[in-house]
């Protein structure tokens, strides 16, 4: 049996992106994911839904092969303010490094994701909003994080990959 979609009404819109993030905080991001496609498919391109949605699908990488990272990136990319697709962005690669990091992946793959975080941030950075420090905090998050690992057991795997 095939069940067809009920679409949402327009005036109701702000209040299911307010569900979304009630549900994103209770960590039941797939109840954030759905509203969010609800929202878009009544209006293509609303950029709060765009956000939440991109977030919903990041909540729920595990660092595993069925991470929907194509998904996250097309939402963030969706985002018209400039600032906001850098920023998000960051943001998108430093969740996937954590979560590979918990799943166990190699140090070089999980680098190579938290420089590319870093970059998106010092991108968002320069074009941040006045008093805006939201990129700063992460890319620091994320140096401290290679910090801490690069000093620990990261450096040794890394050298006897090495071959040191």
């Amino acid at each position: 049996m095939e069940f067809k979609l009920k679409a949402i009404s327009p005036e109701g819109i702000e209040a299911a992106l307010s569900k979304a993030e009630v549900y994103r905080f209770l960590n039941e991001p797939e109840e954030a994911e759905s509203i969010c496609q609800d929202v878009l498919a009544v209006q293509p391109g609303h950029q709060l839904a765009l956000r939440l949605l991109g977030l919903a699908l990041t909540d729920q990488f595990t660092g595993g092969t069925g991470d929907r990272y194509s998904d996250a990136v097309n939402a963030f990319q969706q985002l018209t303010d400039a600032y906001e697709q850098f920023y998000y962005t960051g943001l998108l690669y430093e969740r996937r490094a954590k979560a590979q990091l918990k799943a166990g992946r190699p140090p070089h793959t999980i680098t190579v994701l938290l420089e590319e975080a870093m970059n998106s941030y010092e991108q968002a950075e320069r074009i941040r909003p006045t008093g805006n420090d939201d990129a700063i905090l992460r890319w620091n998050r994320c140096a401290r994080l290679l910090h801490s690992k690069l000093d620990t057991e990261w450096h040794r795997e890394v050298g006897i990959e090495m071959g040191e």
